[in-house]
């Protein structure tokens, strides 16, 4: 069982930077965005409460559950007060 990345991902490197099993990938094919290796994805469930890369993505519905459903869906991320990070 692995999670996709949806072609919401905006590609801002983050889900490859944190993935403890180094499942996520650039793909060759789109310039941009990112993939999920299936046999590398073990979905964090030994080491960690939630999935790493749904816990540092900033875009909502961007990674898939096996189910085609999303671990960020919309509404579930709260942006700063005045919209800007920082």
């Amino acid at each position: 069982m692995s999670f996709v990345i949806s072609d919401k991902c905006v590609g801002c490197h983050a889900c490859y930077i944190v993935c403890p099993n180094r499942a996520v990938y650039p793909d060759p094919e789109t310039p941009g965005q990112f993939r999920i290796h299936p046999k590398r994805c073990q979905e964090c469930a030994e080491n960690y409460p939630d999935p790493q890369c749904a816990s540092i993505c900033p875009v909502e519905e961007a990674i898939l559950d096996r189910y085609q459903q999303p671990l960020n869906p919309v509404g579930s991320l709260i942006p700063f007060p005045d919209g800007r990070c920082g």
